[in-house]
């Protein structure tokens, strides 16, 4: 014997794929993922009221998108876990093409609304699949005590990245194609009206989702899966659900963990819905409004990509995951409270200050949710990680839901950015007092400490080969 450490098995249904690469991957799906949805951001709220919807029509439609994904999380996460991850984001690919293109193309409500119900559906599909894969890769090469902060924190500033860059370029497009004389009407006259240029980057959308579609296919093994069939898919849902809903009862921190997506939910509702109003009356016109929008939206993005990279750091600095939750949310109270406070002035001073809550908001955000799921990872095990990674998200959407409505229907004012923040200030409280741990597993974490056992989501067991180690996966 020398003594030296016996290196992990590599599963050969991960393709052999190492850390890095198992990394590098992840970060590409989740830049190509989320790059069109940043291409819409901009100009999604001024394409429908260009389009003559009213604020309260397009609230509905963001609810129709958050009702949908929440509505549909639970089963498509238990999906995920019994035929796999890499169909599961393939699909949710080909119907956010199928959405940007109603959404491009549609001048009608209904059209619309359709587009957003199935951009609702693959978010839902798509919430945990890449995430699951990447750490069931990590430990099928290197074992349960692998480091995945580092990847999760990664892939959570590629998100960041793509959104920042998807946010400047959708909002650049229109004000570019009006700068050219009669190129900014040439698409409309020869389409009928059905392309103007607030809906090209939508439609330019709709084509990067068909490169995200084929990378997924090529880029993403996972060990083969026992034949199954309809039935037994349907089969497995009913106990996903069940599952899932079972992770929140019995598990105080799984409770805090949900609730406090709850409350990111009810932020982003807020800054989603009313912010781009408020660039439009600033700039007087909704290319201009669509074009500041996209630049501040790209700076909120960059902000939360620079708090997923600071999250190990913060956890440092204030002794752990929790503690680093609390002080998170903390600063996006603060920033919600200052875009409240400036909601009836457009003063250099109160822009400034609106400016920089609106950084503050996306700074917590970002520095919240590595922490979040490196909590939430410690609590679960492969059998179930897509569905409790699929309870998180409906937690949000759910509430984000409920909050955009509510934002849409009350006066214009501070009112609603405060509730938006009363409502994080009541998820960041939940964090005061440490949960207490759970009984120890085995070996220590990546981190150095003990890692908390995991809990198992539910009879949906992990359908992948045997490995060489246990499933306890932390993050």
């Amino acid at each position: 014997m020398t003594g030296r450490p016996v290196p992990a098995a590599v599963s050969p249904g991960h393709g052999g794929l190492d850390g890095a690469t198992a990394r590098r991957r992840y970060v590409t799906v989740s830049f190509l993922f989320w790059l069109p949805i940043g291409m819409s951001i901009a100009t999604g709220v001024l394409l429908f009221t260009e389009r003559g919807m009213g604020l309260a029509a397009i609230a509905g439609f963001y609810a129709v998108h958050s009702l949908t994904a929440a509505a549909m999380e639970l089963p498509t996460g238990g999906l995920s876990d019994v035929i796999g991850r890499r169909p599961v984001l393939a699909i949710a690919g080909l119907l956010n093409l199928t959405a940007f293109t109603l959404i491009g193309l549609g001048a009608a409500g209904w059209a619309i609304a359709l587009g957003m119900g199935l951009m609702g559906l693959a978010r839902a599909l798509s919430s945990g699949p890449a995430e699951a894969w990447y750490v069931d890769t990590v430990h099928a090469h290197a074992g349960p005590d692998a480091d995945l902060r580092t990847g999760l924190a990664r892939g959570s500033s590629a998100t960041s990245a793509a959104l920042a860059l998807g946010t400047l370029l959708g909002g650049g497009l229109p004000w570019l194609l009006g700068l050219a004389p009669g190129l900014g009407e040439w698409p409309a006259d020869t389409t009928g009206g059905l392309v103007i240029p607030l809906s090209v980057p939508a439609l330019l959308g709709a084509l990067v989702e068909g490169v995200f579609v084929l990378y997924v296919l090529s880029a993403l093994p996972e060990p083969p899966r026992p034949r199954t069939t309809l039935r037994r898919v349907m089969g497995g849902v009913p106990a996903a659900i069940a599952a899932g809903l079972r992770l929140g009862a019995r598990d105080a921190l799984i409770r805090r963990i949900l609730l406090t997506a709850s409350a990111a939910g009810a932020a982003l509702a807020a800054v989603e819905l009313l912010t781009p109003g408020r660039a439009a009356a600033l700039m007087g016109t909704a290319e201009s409004g669509a074009l500041v929008f996209a630049g501040l939206a790209c700076a909120g993005f960059l902000c939360s990509a620079l708090g997923s990279q600071l999250a190990p750091l913060v956890a440092r600095f204030t002794g752990g995951s929790e503690r680093a939750v609390l002080a998170s949310l903390g600063l996006v109270t603060l920033g919600l409270t200052l875009l409240g406070l400036t909601t009836h002035t457009m003063s250099p001073l109160a822009t400034t200050v609106a400016v920089t809550g609106y950084g503050l908001v996306y700074l917590g955000l970002g520095a919240a949710g590595p922490n979040e799921n490196d909590l939430l990872h410690r609590r679960v095990d492969a059998s179930g990680r897509a569905t409790a990674l699929s309870v998180q998200s409906l937690s949000l959407q759910l509430v984000a839901a409920g909050a955009g409505l509510g934002a849409g229907a009350l006066p214009p004012g501070p009112l609603p950015w405060l509730l938006a923040a009363t409502a994080v200030l009541a998820g960041a409280l939940l964090w005061v007092r440490r949960a207490a741990p759970a009984p120890p597993h085995h070996g220590p974490s990546a981190t150095g400490g003990p890692v908390a056992a995991p809990v198992p989501a539910g009879p949906l067991h992990d359908t992948a080969p045997e490995e060489t180690h246990p499933h306890a996966r932390p993050t």
